[in-house]
């Protein structure tokens, strides 16, 4: 019996984690080109802490850690250390702009509760 063996794609060998929409890659660079000296990314990550147990944390990187993947949202550079790798599985970040309120919101398919004032989460 013979077995042929098929080469992954390049569009599976790199499995992004997470996805960025326009209007957030859009309001990251926005906020970027404010600050001096210019970043070289974005740090996108999961921290303890909050009333359920996990938080998202969002900070500018002037250059990736040892452990860090790096992700490339239309030229802008998105650096996950390992752990965090896990919990932003299948996440979406947006920019959301409405009359009470216009921050980064995380859609994340593995949170299973999140506290009531949506800033913490638990999977």
């Amino acid at each position: 019996m013979a077995t042929t063996t098929v080469a992954p794609s390049q569009e599976t060998q790199k499995k992004v984690p997470l996805q960025l929409t326009p209007q957030a890659i859009a309001k990251v660079r926005e906020i970027m080109a404010t600050q001096d000296p210019l970043p070289a990314g974005l740090r996108i990550g999961v921290v303890g802490g909050g009333c359920s147990g996990f938080q998202y944390s969002m900070a500018f990187e002037n250059q990736a850690g040892m452990m860090d993947k790096i992700f490339n949202f239309d030229d802008l550079k998105v650096f996950i250390d390992a752990t965090s790798l896990m919990y932003l599985q299948g996440c979406t970040v947006d920019y959301v702009e409405t009359l009470e309120a216009a921050g980064f919101k995380f859609d994340n398919p593995q949170v299973k509760s999140t506290c009531g004032c949506g800033s913490s989460f638990s999977v």
